[in-house]
């Protein structure tokens, strides 16, 4: 079965506009167009959002842009809002450092299965070729297998995956739920199942773990995790590590909960939010 016409694909940003316009120009290459793409910039500086806004490229793919003030690591919140400004009955969360190859919604579509979400995976990018990319010296959409072999051999990438395209079948499925291996920058839920467990807690602040915390209450709610390696695959622009002041505090929450069957979060999506700060636009 596959999901509604209707894609909304929910964007993660944070000062890098030079990464989130890569991510873009992977978005209007895509083969399945029945998408919509809404930014979720997590307080961006005024020079970041100016060149998003003046993009050809976000014009063009008509992006719904979603801003709050910056008050640190809020990914939970942006998150959420950027989900209340879409339509899809399938969203697709990916961060503005990741970039999709032609095929990734056409994947993602393939795969989506009720009852599951689905979790795919990324190829890790060197620095080096990152500075190229961003600079408009390299592209990476559509690129051989050749190509990414040589990339595999100077250090550039850290797997052969990119291209891999291997079936659905039943060993995508897991049952289990191991949330220490969660990667938010490329996770896809119907959005009846993001609504049924109140989507992103936004109690979790700082770096880390809230996409594990989504994916425990929707494993504790009866959602199926269901695998998107060797399908789903995005190309994760380097960048330095993110501080994680609050990582061990947030990690200790999600094994607590672990040992519940909580589905409802602190500070859900459906909250009243009598003082919202966001600031959306639909550029083009």
């Amino acid at each position: 079965m596959t999901p509604p016409l209707l894609v909304s694909v929910v964007i993660t940003t944070f000062n890098r506009s030079d990464a989130l316009l890569v991510v873009l120009e992977g978005l209007i290459n895509q083969t399945d167009t029945d998408f919509e793409v809404i930014v979720a910039d997590d307080g961006s500086r005024e020079e970041h959002v100016k060149i998003l806004v003046q993009s050809p490229l976000a014009r063009s793919l008509k992006v719904i842009h979603v801003w709050h003030p910056d008050i640190g690591f809020t990914a939970s919140r942006i998150r959420n809002r950027g989900v209340a400004a879409s339509q899809g009955g399938y969203i697709i969360f990916m961060d503005g450092d990741c970039v999709p190859e032609a095929d990734f919604i056409a994947r993602h579509r393939a795969l989506a299965a009720p009852g599951c979400f689905l979790n795919g995976s990324r190829v890790l990018l060197s620095d080096r070729l990152t500075q190229q990319v961003t600079h408009g010296r390299e592209r990476l959409i559509g690129r051989s297998m050749a190509y990414w072999i040589k990339q595999r051999i100077l250090g550039n990438a850290n797997k052969l995956t990119g291209l891999l395209r291997l079936p659905d079948w039943k060993g995508r499925m897991d049952r289990g739920v191991a949330w220490t291996r969660v990667r938010s920058c490329n996770m896809a839920v119907w959005r009846t199942d993001f609504e049924r467990i109140d989507g992103f807690d936004e109690s979790f602040v700082g770096w880390g773990h809230e996409d594990a915390d989504f994916v425990l209450r929707l494993h504790h709610a009866g959602v199926l995790r269901k695998n998107g390696f060797c399908s789903t695959e995005v190309f994760h622009l380097w960048h330095k590590e993110a501080l994680r002041t609050e990582a061990s505090q947030n990690a200790a929450t999600v094994a607590h909960r672990a040992l519940t069957d909580i589905t409802v979060p602190t500070l859900g999506y459906a909250q009243h939010r009598p003082n919202d700060d966001a600031v959306i636009a639909r550029l083009g």
